[in-house]
């Protein structure tokens, strides 16, 4: 590996983990497209779809360790609602993880690009008055929390995401949990995930492990600190980046699909 391939990884993985902190997600929604397109502009080696999810779920997996231990304190992690939907989507990213290895190159893209579009359409959904409400008040229909999270689960191990870009929408618009504790408890639930998916990635031969483990280098480095500047950041702001990110991503892997 060269000079210019380690550090065009490093800053896909670091820019991806640090966006990945301060919005609550695993950055797979970031990271990739980025792996996917921007390594063979340099003239880099071009990686498959598989290589990329597998690369991107191990990578996941240690940029959510960095993201949860920034938020343990402070009472945004709700400990019921991760249980519920770390469960349930652990199981599903586990299957989804495992059975990727029977899909093509464009199956893959194609659940991406429709993991993508839901999530960009929920996250412009008006989110009226969610942040209004006490942390310590926060409820939730526990059986619709599990059964969402196991379908996001099975789609995001597919892609090698954790499936927090479409957890995130999921708990701010049908669940109505706060901004920032979403934020929080989403990182902690995509950790679970990406158990699943890494352990489905790894046991069917899918992981790339050098371009992996610069990317696992950038992300304890850069998902620590984007969490503590998403402390600081307003929330609906937080918010605004979350929805033209997403929507960018979906729009890119659907002009590549069409």
């Amino acid at each position: 590996m060269d000079f210019l391939f380690i550090i065009t990884i490093f800053l896909i993985g670091f820019i991806g983990s640090y966006i990945s902190g301060m919005l609550g997600i695993g950055g797979s929604i970031i990271k990739y497209p980025m792996l996917l397109y921007i390594p063979p502009l340099f003239g880099l080696v071009s990686f498959s779809a598989h290589e990329v999810s597998g690369i991107s779920a191990i990578q996941v997996f240690f940029a959510t360790i960095g993201g949860v231990w920034a938020y343990r304190k402070g009472g945004y992690l709700n400990k019921k609602l991760i249980i519920y939907m770390g469960s349930s989507i652990l199981i599903g990213s586990f299957i989804g993880g495992y059975g990727s290895k029977l899909m093509s190159e464009g199956g893959i893209n194609f659940t991406y690009g429709i993991l993508a579009l839901i999530a960009a359409v929920m996250m412009f959904i008006p989110k009226k008055g969610i942040d209004d409400i006490p942390l310590n008040e926060v409820t939730f229909n526990k059986w619709v929390a599990g059964a969402l999270a196991l379908i996001v689960g099975i789609g995001a191990g597919i892609v090698g995401a954790a499936g927090a870009f479409l957890l995130v929408p999921i708990m701010l618009v049908v669940l109505k949990i706060p901004t920032r504790m979403t934020i929080a408890s989403s990182l902690a639930i995509t950790f679970i995930s990406s158990i699943g998916s890494t352990v489905g990635k790894i046991t069917t031969g899918q992981v790339d492990y050098y371009p992996a483990f610069i990317m696992i280098v950038a992300s304890l480095i850069a998902s620590p600190l984007g969490a503590m500047a998403g402390k600081r950041v307003n929330t609906k702001v937080l918010q605004v980046i979350l929805a033209v990110l997403i929507l960018a991503t979906a729009l890119k892997i659907w002009m590549d699909i069409l």
